[in-house]
């Protein structure tokens, strides 16, 4: 029952965190200080793909690098971030899902190690008895032996009359 409402809930968070992370696009661009922050961010960001990429491509990768101007840096850094928004969510709902799976498995792997115990001690208890079954049925061949065939007559009239238990020796 709680595993499909955690899974409903973890879909819902997803389809949330969407629209917080357009509307993280739209006010990153607003806020001065924080606009600087993203436009050194995009800019650092513009570098280092631009030179990637001249590298995979065989291209001279000591030539300068023209920054993007501000409005693009902007978009750029805010598309970023929401991306990043919507992947941080999607990860940790991820990770919480594999979390909450290992628990359970461990849940059950520990459930099966008790019936597990339960049944060794059930088997050792049982191997006892029969032990002690053999060791009982050795004493009465010994006895019986013992006695010879008239003692063989009377265990079994001894027995009959006890209601079926052998007297104590």
């Amino acid at each position: 029952m709680i595993l499909p409402a955690v899974k409903l809930g973890t879909l819902a968070l997803r389809t949330i965190c969407k629209p917080i992370a357009n509307r993280l696009k739209k006010e990153a661009g607003l806020h001065p200080r924080f606009r600087q922050f993203i436009i050194s961010i995009a800019q650092a960001n513009h570098r280092f793909t631009t030179t990637v990429q001249r590298r995979i491509y065989g291209r001279a990768t000591d030539v300068a690098i023209r920054p993007l101007d501000e409005e693009k840096a902007v978009q750029a850094a805010a598309d970023l971030l929401g991306e990043l928004f919507v992947f941080t969510v999607a990860g940790a709902a991820v990770i919480f899902e594999v979390q909450r799976s290992a628990r359970s498995e461990a849940r059950k792997e520990e459930l099966r190690k008790q019936e597990l115990q339960v049944m060794k001690q059930r088997d050792e208890e049982l191997a006892r008895e029969v032990e002690i079954l053999k060791y009982k049925l050795e004493e009465l061949e010994q006895l019986a032996r013992g006695q010879g065939l008239a003692g063989i007559i009377n265990f079994r009239h001894a027995t009959s009359g006890q209601g079926g238990k052998a007297r104590p020796s």
